[in-house]
């Protein structure tokens, strides 16, 4: 038998159509950087819930329970993304694994990203109700709404992850992309990117807008008599708030970039470029899922010494002071009152009679 060379190929290497799969040339530096994300966001994420589950039970405001909801949902991102899709299936295995356990596995790491990015967006309505329309947000924010509202958030990001089950392996598909992957591509960096930034930026800038009415309103009201309200800044939380968003809009626009570079212009397969910008992109993106601890305890006193209690094995009050005096108040009173009702009982009782008179006999 006469080996026979494969015309097609050696026409398209000839042509340079079929250039080399393209490599990694970050070698194991994506590894080493995943684990050290994981092993300081996962016990750093833990102490988070924590605190902040202790916030949530002292002071029974539904923005904790939006916040444990968003680093719930980062817990599950660095699991299912960086643990088990970039370190076991990537590092470990080198997606030599089933098709059916890869495509699930890509199922839930989508679930989990929308779930962890979309928890944000009840936080910002939240806020946003509260600065521009304090009324109506002391009659619609409460804790059994919130815990509502998340939980309809999961279940449609479980249900949003469902489609992902037949996204392609972007390193390692060498044909150009598909209808389906087109499809894929732009619903991803809609719910993940453009919609929720979106959101962001329009609440964002009407809290904005609102704090600096108000803030010359009390400017005009300074000018016109010396006895005013004092100034207002912008409240911690706000700033919280601001930072969380614009810091997921910095650390994922990379990502959002190179998918459409990869969409339109030149495959992370076929360019060694495109596949580096990728991972540095995807490291990024990963990198927001351990900030926000480090941005609570920035901004949030609150939210310091919850943790301090936390790492101190401190249990701390059930309920706030602010409620523990207003319950004592009343108690003092009461006690008080008994007191000095028996204090007048005892001295009314001790003290002498007068000496009655002596009728008068006849």
């Amino acid at each position: 038998m006469i080996d026979c060379p494969n015309v097609t190929v050696a026409s398209h290497q000839e042509r340079g159509l079929e250039p080399e799969k393209s490599k990694c040339v970050l070698g194991f530096i994506p590894v080493i950087y995943y684990s050290a994300l994981l092993c300081v966001g996962v016990p750093v994420n833990i102490l988070t819930a924590v605190a902040l589950s202790r916030l949530a039970s002292r002071t029974k405001k539904a923005l904790y329970y939006y916040l444990l909801a968003v680093t719930g949902s980062d817990i599950l991102s660095q699991l299912f993304i960086i643990f088990v899709g970039f370190l076991l299936e990537t590092a470990v295995f080198h997606r030599e694994v089933p098709v059916l356990l890869l495509h699930s596995v890509s199922a839930a790491e989508f679930a989990a990203n929308h779930a962890s990015i979309w928890s944000t967006v009840p936080l910002t309505v939240d806020r946003y109700v509260a600065l521009c329309h304090p009324l109506l947000h002391r009659q619609i924010s409460y804790p059994a709404r919130a815990r509502k509202i998340i939980a309809a958030v999961l279940m449609l990001s479980l249900v949003s992850g469902v489609p992902f089950f037949w996204w392609s392996d972007m390193w390692r598909n060498s044909h150009p992309p598909t209808a389906l992957d087109t499809a894929l591509i732009w619903t991803h960096v809609t719910i993940i990117y453009f919609l929720p930034c979106s959101v962001f930026l329009v609440l964002n800038s009407l809290i904005i807008h609102t704090l600096r009415v108000r803030q010359r309103q009390q400017c005009c009201q300074e000018e016109c008599g010396p006895q005013t309200a004092p100034r207002r800044r912008l409240g911690k939380t706000t700033a919280m708030l601001l930072a969380i968003t614009s810091v997921f809009s910095v650390l994922w626009a990379p990502r959002t970039v190179v998918v459409i570079y990869h969409l339109y212009v030149s495959s992370v397969h076929r360019n060694w470029r495109v596949h580096l910008a990728y991972d540095l992109s995807n490291m990024l993106a990963m990198l927001n899922t351990a900030v926000n601890f480090f941005l609570y305890c920035f901004v949030s006193k609150p939210f310091r010494g919850a943790v301090r209690d936390v790492l101190l094995l401190r249990g701390g009050p059930l309920y706030p002071q602010r409620t523990l005096r207003q319950q004592q108040a009343p108690a003092n009173v009461s006690i008080s009152s008994l007191y000095s009702g028996n204090n007048k009982r005892s001295q009314r009782d001790s003290t002498p009679l007068p000496p009655r008179r002596a009728s008068k006999t006849i």
